[in-house]
């Protein structure tokens, strides 16, 4: 199927809901055969021997080592914190 004819196209505009005068009729008939083209000619090439992939280029980690370290005091943590209580962030509640 390399073109598509007038009535695809109204078929295709109905199916989505959608309003064409002639004029863009004619023109997504030329650019909707136009994609069925290009989707025909990347179809084409032989792939039988290359293996399948995920990334095109070798990808490798960019993360540091993810070593242990000490985290903050419960005082350093609670440092900036608008209010708290018993040790612990105190927020608004939520719920009624």
């Amino acid at each position: 199927m390399t073109t598509l004819s007038k009535s695809d196209v109204e078929n295709i505009a109905h199916l989505a809901r959608l309003k064409l005068t002639d004029a863009e009729t004619e023109l997504f008939q030329e650019q909707l055969s136009a994609i069925l083209l290009y989707a025909e000619a990347i179809q084409q090439p032989d792939t039988t021997d290359i293996p399948p992939t995920t990334s095109a280029i070798p990808r490798h980690t960019v993360m540091r080592a993810d070593e242990p370290a000490d985290g903050l005091s419960t005082a350093e943590a609670l440092a900036n914190a608008p209010d708290t209580a018993e040790d612990s962030f105190r927020v608004k509640p939520i719920l009624p």
